[in-house]
């Protein structure tokens, strides 16, 4: 069977790893081996694996109707993207690439490309919102089979319930007769109906199934696992029971609190010594009497039995035997239930609800205002949800890494080979929009400023100045090098500045301007000495001097006769 799509070809070199574990499944992938024969014409039951995930799926998106999950989720998915007009949404760092600096430039010129085919502005929430539900996100990546080095075309959303992820395994057993397990293949099995309850079997012989090639689709998962290690869950699985304990004491509260919110009445009858049959007949007879309501119709004149007819859940009658007590009427109360009445046991399901979300109380009760303090004084649930985010962000990038992968290799900037050797040192920068994000960055800064003055008397004998400010600063290359562009700048401006302060320079209230001669000013340069005009203005402060000289002689004599 010929698979749709593209392959890209491996170096032929490559000599797969065998083992007695099976490969790492944290992608949901169907194990097939070769134990069960050839899997193009074998049938294969999928009740068990892919009919629970697609209802799994189906279910999470249920959760995600109901209000306290659509706030988590709300405030999950705007703490993790950020769209800001000026900047992307997320921009890749090349520091620890060892690669040429032509060839970085074009690898992020190509990732800038693939977030214009995701349209990360626009689709940004939705993507992010998508993964998180579902708990994986499927893309077909579309190519021109006649034009490869036109790269991708179009990256189409799958949903995750038509499309299956298969990995076959050789199995062989080695000298000592230990099994090993060697992959064979991996692709995709893509049905339009869906692998639901309804396709209890399904054969890869049928039309509806199509088989397409692993590098036409990426993937990512959300990499946690069931008990058994088959079946890939989403991040709202853990809330599913809190969920739905919730819902059950809510519906218990609101049905107990219709069924016993009436007051009813209770109707002691006095049968006195009648017997038993007699008395029931008593109770009948005075049932039927209150019931009984005559009504009299004014426009046609007649007159109509509007009894209501009340049941044991409206009225209690009971007879009674004699004594002091005749027949009495007494109402029962409405109920009063500690247990249901009181939202003591709603807030602690929903407390736990939201422990299961991972998102801080306080940013799900309204009642408590966000405030902006200082970093020593956020809490620690604060602190554990940034780091949750983080991981959330890093699983979700590595759907740009295989798109990005596909990308670079089909445009000839980098073969298979050499993309696998730098796929680990690739990250991804996520914009980051929050007050605690700003200033726990100010307060970093001011520490690194002080650990700058602390250090920069070693500068130059223990620690070098690129040391210093990759270290000390965690400046990149890219800010480095923009920062060296700036201080060049600047120090080719401030030869102009010096110049602009010249006496010819027809600035106001200067010398050349006014005609004053400051004393003690002027020209003393060496540079200006034979300058007419410094010699000129030299002759007038000597003068200058000279009078102030004389005046302060003719002082001292006036003094001196008094």
């Amino acid at each position: 069977m010929k698979l749709f799509g593209f392959s890209i070809t491996r170096s032929a070199d490559e000599v797969l790893p065998a083992s007695f574990v099976e490969p790492r499944n944290d992608d949901g992938a169907l194990t097939v081996g070769n134990s069960l024969g050839s899997f193009y014409s074998t049938t294969l039951d999928m009740e068990g694996t892919a009919k629970t995930e697609a209802e799994l799926i189906t279910r999470y998106r249920n959760m995600a109707l109901q209000p306290e999950i659509t706030q988590a989720i709300d405030e999950i998915v705007n703490e993790a993207i950020n769209v800001d007009t000026d900047d992307q949404v997320v921009d890749i760092v090349l520091d620890d690439v060892d690669l040429p600096p032509k060839i970085k430039d074009k690898i992020s010129e190509e990732f800038d490309n693939i977030l214009s085919l995701f349209d990360m502005s626009n689709n940004a929430y939705d993507m992010f919102n998508r993964y998180y539900v579902d708990g994986r996100i499927n893309y077909h990546i579309i190519i021109d089979e006649k034009n490869l080095k036109k790269g991708i075309v179009e990256l189409r959303y799958i949903d995750p319930r038509k499309i299956k992820l298969v990995r076959e395994l050789d199995k062989k057993n080695d000298e000592s007769g230990v099994p090993l397990k060697t992959l064979k293949n991996e692709y995709f099995l893509y049905s339009e109906s869906g692998f639901g309850a309804s396709s209890r079997q399904f054969s890869t012989t049928t039309q509806q199934t199509i088989k397409i090639a692993k590098d036409s689709i990426a993937r990512v998962t959300s990499g946690l696992m069931n008990e058994s290690n088959s079946l890939v869950l989403g991040h709202l699985h853990p809330a599913m029971k809190s969920l739905n304990q919730l819902r059950m004491l809510e519906d218990a509260t609101v049905i107990y609190t219709l069924t016993r919110a009436p007051e009813r009445r209770i109707f002691y009858i006095d049968v006195g010594n009648l017997p038993k049959s007699k008395a029931e007949q008593y109770i009948r007879d005075m049932m039927a009497r209150h019931k009984n309501k005559l009504q009299y119709n004014s426009s046609t004149g007649e007159i109509t039995d509007g009894r209501k007819m009340m049941t044991m859940t409206e009225d209690f009658w009971f007879p009674r035997r004699g004594g002091e007590r005749s027949t009495e009427v007494d109402t029962l109360a409405g109920g009063s239930s500690q247990a249901l009445s009181s939202d003591e046991n709603l807030q602690y399901f929903q407390r736990k609800l939201f422990k299961a979300l991972k998102v801080p109380i306080s940013r799900l009760e309204p009642e408590n205002m966000y405030s902006f303090g200082r970093v020593s004084e956020i809490t620690r649930d604060e602190m554990k949800f940034g780091k949750f985010i983080r991981r959330l962000r890093s699983r979700f990038s590595w759907l740009f890494t295989i798109v990005l992968e596909k990308q670079l290799v089909l445009k000839g900037v980098l073969t298979p080979e050499d993309f696998a050797r730098i796929r680990n040192e690739i990250r991804f920068d996520f914009i980051k929009e929050n007050y605690f994000e700003e200033l726990k960055e100010m307060e970093i800064m001011k520490e690194r400023m002080g650990t700058l003055r602390e250090i920069e008397e070693y500068k130059g004998e223990y620690f070098s100045k690129e040391w210093i400010r990759k270290n000390i600063l965690q400046m990149s290359e890219e800010e480095i090098k923009e920062m060296d562009d700036q201080i060049a700048l600047e120090k080719e401006s401030e030869p102009d500045d010096e110049e602009g302060n010249d006496f010819d320079s027809g600035a106001p209230n200067t010398p050349a301007n006014t005609g004053v001669v400051v004393p003690g000013g002027g020209y003393d340069g060496e540079e200006d000495k034979d300058d007419p005009k410094a010699k000129k203005l030299l002759t007038s402060e000597e003068e200058v001097a000279n009078s102030q000289l004389q005046l302060l002689k003719s002082m001292a004599k006036f003094i001196d006769s008094e």
